[in-house]
């Protein structure tokens, strides 16, 4: 199978301390490591990762997205996730980790939600 290319765009959240970062494109070993480096230097208040074009994720994937909610919630900072598709909904389901997450099922909502957090 070919690598698949992980595009990650950048966006100043709508409020001050909010960052988003869209994701397209699976979320798996061979493609994670440029989204990795960038949550770990993040330093906002919130971090939104918008999933709406993330068709699936593997395991090192799920690892990225737990060690981003664990980096965000030592510090202080909160992590929210949204548009998530349903087959990456169930792999977070199957490893039962889903319940670190604050799901939105869009960005907007994502950081109203943090807002009144």
């Amino acid at each position: 199978m070919p690598q698949e290319p992980l595009h990650i765009e950048d966006i100043i959240g709508t409020l001050a301390g909010q960052r988003v970062l869209r994701l397209r494109g699976p979320i798996l070993i061979s493609n994670f490591f440029d989204f990795q480096a960038l949550v770990r230097a993040d330093t906002s208040r919130t971090l939104i990762l918008d999933l709406t074009q993330v068709p699936y994720i593997d395991s090192a994937g799920i690892g990225a997205l737990v060690g981003t909610y664990v980096n965000h919630q030592k510090d202080g900072r909160s992590l929210a996730l949204a548009g998530v598709t349903k087959r990456v909904r169930d792999a977070l389901q199957v490893t039962r980790v889903e319940q670190f997450f604050q799901f939105y099922d869009t960005t907007e909502a994502a950081a109203a939600g943090a807002a009144k957090a």
